[in-house]
């Protein structure tokens, strides 16, 4: 199943090879990393998205928190955060295209059905800008190539996510999130030290602390 970390590290060099040498060695593949500024100076966010099985989720918390560089660490499900995901998609729309010079004004029709924009228009190409949820993304590629239309370049950025704010139990209960009003909603960058996971795996980073020797 696929997880989502959002981790808070130092913005120093090498932190982003540190983080992806951690799941190599817990052979864990990561299927999307985002990394960009935070609210706090000197701190980058990351959101993590890897494969691992459901169970494997306190481990790889637990290993994150061991690294020097880890601020802090949450893992984040679809009804207790927004999760979005930025995409642009180059799309051929010259008048050699199979629906010819129809072709733009479909491309068009479509980008407003899916609440997309257009970034660029070009005498070959017409450039998509959309942003939602993976399946939103996934089904708009879907459709253009279902319509026979030649994709040309995709480039996304992977999920990126925050934990919700505040709700009553009854707002919690309608987004899907267990628990009601038990449910973990607060920011978690500003939870104490103390709800930190100890350090479980000791082992975990052997490898690490012999390269560096």
């Amino acid at each position: 199943m696929l997880h989502t970390f959002v981790a808070l590290v130092s913005d120093k060099p090498g932190v982003l090879t540190r983080v992806a040498s951690l799941f190599r060695r817990l052979n864990i593949n990561i299927v999307s990393l985002t990394v960009g500024e935070s609210e706090r100076a000197d701190v980058s966010r990351m959101t993590i998205v890897c494969e691992a099985p459901e169970t494997a989720a306190h481990r790889i918390r637990a290993s994150l928190y061991k690294l020097e560089i880890t601020v802090d660490v949450d893992e984040v499900g679809r009804s207790e955060a927004v999760i979005r995901e930025l995409c642009l998609i180059k799309v051929a729309a010259g008048p050699q295209e199979p629906n010819g010079q129809n072709s733009r004004s479909q491309i068009f029709e479509l980008a407003n059905v899916f609440r997309a924009r257009v970034v660029d228009l070009a005498p070959e190409s017409i450039m998509l800008e959309m942003t939602g949820s993976s399946s939103k993304i996934e089904g708009l590629i879907q459709v253009l190539r279902e319509s026979n239309y030649t994709i040309l370049e995709v480039s996304r950025t992977g999920r990126m996510a925050m934990r919700r704010g505040h709700h009553t139990s009854r707002v919690l209960k309608a987004l899907g999130t267990p628990n009601g009003e038990n449910s973990p909603a607060a920011d978690f960058a500003t939870r104490p030290r103390a709800d930190i996971l100890p350090n479980e795996f000791p082992n975990v980073h052997e490898e690490e602390e012999e390269e560096n020797q």
